[in-house]
């Protein structure tokens, strides 16, 4: 499985967004301080058909970003995260559970400190068990 030992963060996002715009240099500082230790990734995934596709990729040529991008043509995604509008981000953990949403953009300082906080509970929780 891909990124299968990583913290990964879905952002589901839109191009014509401008929440979605102001968030994406902090999804690329994100991404940037752990490409080295490859714990933390980003998945992009982008609302809309061809056109959206298109743009999508104008886009990150334009904007940077060198994470994997999927288009989600019909929203099936989105229903199946019950993602409500963009920008919202799902980050799940590197079992693959689904840790937690986050509705509206996202800073990489955020997105630091609730990851660190819930490695946290996991590793406490890990040693009341006497695992």
């Amino acid at each position: 499985m891909l990124f299968r030992s990583s913290w990964v963060v879905v952002n589901f996002f839109a191009t014509w967004c401008p929440p979605c715009v102001k968030e994406h240099p902090e999804l690329i500082e994100f991404e940037t301080r752990h490409a080295r230790a490859g714990d933390r990734r980003v998945v992009s995934v982008v609302f809309g058909g061809p056109d959206e596709a298109a743009a999508a990729r104008a886009f990150f040529a334009r904007n940077g970003g060198e994470w994997p991008v999927v288009v989600d043509p019909t929203g099936s995604m989105a229903v199946d995260y019950a993602v409500a509008k963009v920008p919202e981000s799902i980050l799940v953990h590197p079992s693959g559970f689904v840790y937690g949403k986050i509705r509206g953009g996202v800073t990489a300082d955020a997105l630091d400190a609730i990851i660190d906080e819930a490695e946290g509970r996991v590793a406490s929780m890990q040693g009341s068990t006497g695992r």
